[in-house]
């Protein structure tokens, strides 16, 4: 039997008492080598032929009391709980489909079998059964075994509540003991799987073909913002994680392929909160011959299909994210920055006479700035600062200014102004789309333009990519491309309150490198 152990508020035992579970369990092991001779590691292999959830499926119409004795099942997994009774114990077994009742009888199983199961099997340890379908009295379906095999001995003691860890610190940094633990989670990125799949169906029913570009680049482009840094050493250069695949596919759009996509991960050297996580994974596509309004309809296609996941097919897509309701059913609300800004703050930069006036209003509203930003930079800060998190159903905001848009398509009524929309869902932006710039003159414009920020001291402007002006001057046909942020996405879709919750193995600082108070702060964010 495991130690006692104390335990704090957190419902986490000492480490000291932790470490006396795990001394008592290898003394368990060893006494189980030497005196039986059975070494569980040496197990290669288990003949599962049933999962959990195929029993229950198969054997809920047993009745109470019923063992079927024609049927024999052959499953394994975890023994979450036991619970021994002279000739007699049960225990429950979770697998990765279900968890079920085990009943462990001394008759039915022999002295030997049963003697065995009973002094040297313990909750964690990992087990092969055979054995009965079989209702008891108490109307529980169960397993009645006949056969019980250790095929690994668990050395560290199971949470506490093994159904309900609640401390997120431990729960992000012990991803495995929280899937143990918690049911739900294991769900959450069943569905992240499935509305991956969901996205990859929907473009390769459009005809749209997956690639894979470089991680690694001499620049790190295809967006504003910082990169993470490393060094080759083979080669003696200094090398980026990349930011977005954008300047990549769209070079592959030059080469002739014209329906590309990619599902992978992106590397941006920012803070982490709810919303942002260094790592994190994107979803880029870029088709030939359209344009942002094309990339708006495939955004709402893609998340209508990608909501069937959460409410299952047939049924409207609504989807509960916290205390709110958000409908995908409806058409997505689609209006310019500039008339939100004028709904949301009554200020209409069309009638602003110049950059100085425009300053002068973002002040007056508390926006801190330089000193230096133009009527576009503060159309949007204020949008920004009054209208981002006011989005709550999904709204396709467009009209974004060139000044802030190096790679999207010039509007040619207003120049000032860009094909482009993000959209925003609660508040909170998942995707990014451009009727894409293909005037190779103009963007090295852009790109001289934003090397002067970055100069200036902008470590998030866009870097000069040579090799792409080439590529465009090859000639980019009329293309519109979109991102969507794949995390973001899920969240909304499983009712996940921080990012953490949708990615199996978030960044984290190390314990090591600041106390555990702390740490414990950041893992509620």
């Amino acid at each position: 039997m495991d130690a006692h152990i104390e335990k704090d508020a957190l419902n986490r035992p000492s480490q000291a008492d932790q470490d006396e579970i795990v001394r008592q369990r290898k003394d368990k092991l060893e006494r189980l080598m030497a005196e039986e001779g059975y070494n569980p590691y040496l197990i290669e292999k288990w003949d599962r032929k049933h999962s959990l959830a195929y029993v229950r499926e198969h054997f809920s119409h047993l009745a109470e009391d019923e063992l079927d004795e024609s049927v024999e099942i052959v499953t394994a997994g975890r023994v979450m709980t036991l619970r021994k009774h002279g000739k007699a114990a049960f225990a429950n077994l979770a697998d990765e489909t279900d968890t079920l009742q085990l009943y462990f009888q001394f008759n039915a199983m022999g002295e030997e079998k049963y003697t065995f199961t009973k002094k040297w099997v313990d909750s964690g340890d990992w087990v092969g059964i055979v054995g009965h379908p079989f209702r008891t009295q108490r109307g529980e379906l169960t397993i009645h075994v006949r056969e019980c095999v250790l095929l690994c001995k668990a050395l560290r003691p199971l949470p506490e509540k093994w159904h309900g860890l609640k401390d997120t610190e431990v729960r992000y940094r012990q991803r495995y003991t929280d899937l143990i633990a918690n049911p739900e989670v294991r769900e959450t990125f069943r569905k992240r799987s499935k509305i991956i799949s969901s996205i990859r169906k929907t473009l390769e029913d459009h005809d749209t073909l997956e690639v894979e570009t470089p991680i690694l680049s001499v620049l790190a482009g295809g967006a504003n913002a910082r990169p993470f840094k490393t060094f080759h050493n083979a080669l003696g250069m200094e090398m980026y994680l990349r930011i977005a695949t954008e300047l990549y596919l769209k070079r592959l759009v030059v080469g002739m392929f014209g329906r590309v996509y990619e599902m992978g991960k992106n590397f941006r050297n920012e803070g982490l909160d709810t919303m942002h996580n260094p790592e994190f994974t994107a979803m880029e596509v870029y088709w030939a011959y359209a344009d942002y309004h094309d990339m708006m309809d495939l955004t709402e296609e893609i998340i209508r299909n990608a909501a069937v996941v959460t409410c299952g097919p047939g049924n409207p897509r609504k989807v509960r994210f916290q205390e709110v309701e958000l409908d995908f059913d409806k058409p997505f609300r689609r209006a310019s920055m500039l008339d939100l800004v004028a709904e949301y703050t009554g200020v209409d930069i069309r009638e602003v006479a110049d950059d100085e006036e425009a300053r002068g209003i973002a002040r007056e509203r508390g926006i801190e700035l330089k000193g230096t930003e133009s009527r576009f930079t503060v159309l949007n800060l204020l949008f920004e600062t009054f209208v981002e998190e006011k989005l709550i159903q999904p709204t396709f905001v467009i009209g974004h200014p060139t000044e802030i848009s190096p790679l999207a398509k010039r509007d040619p009524e207003n120049p000032d102004y860009t094909r482009r929309f993000e959209l925003f869902i609660c508040g909170k932006e998942v995707a990014n789309a451009f009727s894409e710039l293909n005037d190779p003159i103009d963007q090295r414009f852009r790109f001289e333009d934003q090397l002067r920020k970055k100069e200036a001291g902008d470590d998030e402007a866009h870097d000069f990519d040579e090799d792409f002006i080439n590529a465009i001057e090859t000639g980019l046909p009329p293309t519109g491309g979109l991102g969507i942020g794949v995390d973001r996405l899920v969240m909304f879709l499983t009712d996940s309150r921080s990012i953490r919750d949708v990615i199996l193995f978030p960044t984290m600082k190390p314990l090591s490198s600041r106390n555990r108070e702390e740490d414990t702060e950041e893992g509620q964010a």
